[in-house]
């Protein structure tokens, strides 16, 4: 029988990512996130709760986290579930801990205009978040719902008949 390890996380950064090498100088990012889940409980009390994840990534979109990613920043991920095992320093014992190895990432746009981008294996190039100096424009403000605009507007050499509708 086949098996199936995907997991998909929306979250904000809960620290800024920490790079580090291993010996044969693959790059590695370590950072966590949190999601949050809103519910209504048993009582009707609207609740929320938190749940923080660990996630690491390697090669080039450990280089991508590390520079376009800090505290705070929105973070779509994919990934697979792991379990790093290990003996305790003090006490001898074996400790275990779940965390995401990620295998793609979607950069999410700021609260301040800038973002976007994202990571997965197949691209070439990550596209930088802009600055907040280079927000992007303002959306035009939607027009009031009561006002009648009638027709559609169509450019004047282009004429539509029943043939070119293609349904």
């Amino acid at each position: 029988m086949a098996s199936f390890n995907k997991i998909i996380l929306l979250g904000n950064l809960t620290r800024d990512p920490e790079m580090r090498y291993l010996p044969n100088n693959t790059p590695v990012v370590e950072f966590g996130i949190a999601c949050n889940r809103r519910f209504r409980d048993s009582q009707g009390q609207d609740r929320e709760e938190t749940m923080f994840i660990d996630c690491t990534a390697f090669g080039k979109q450990a280089e991508i986290i590390n520079q376009y990613c800090h505290r705070g920043d929105m973070l779509f991920v994919e990934g697979r579930l792991r379990l790093d095992t290990w003996e305790d320093k003090q006490g001898g014992g074996k400790r275990s801990k779940h965390r995401v190895a990620i295998e793609n990432f979607q950069l999410m746009p700021r609260r301040d205009g800038g973002g976007g981008g994202g990571y997965a294996p197949d691209d070439r190039q990550a596209a930088p978040r802009r600055s907040p100096s280079r927000q992007a424009p303002a959306r035009p403000a939607p027009p009031p719902a009561d006002e009648d605009y009638g027709e559609p507007p169509f450019d004047d050499q282009q004429h539509l008949n029943s043939d070119d509708i293609p349904f």
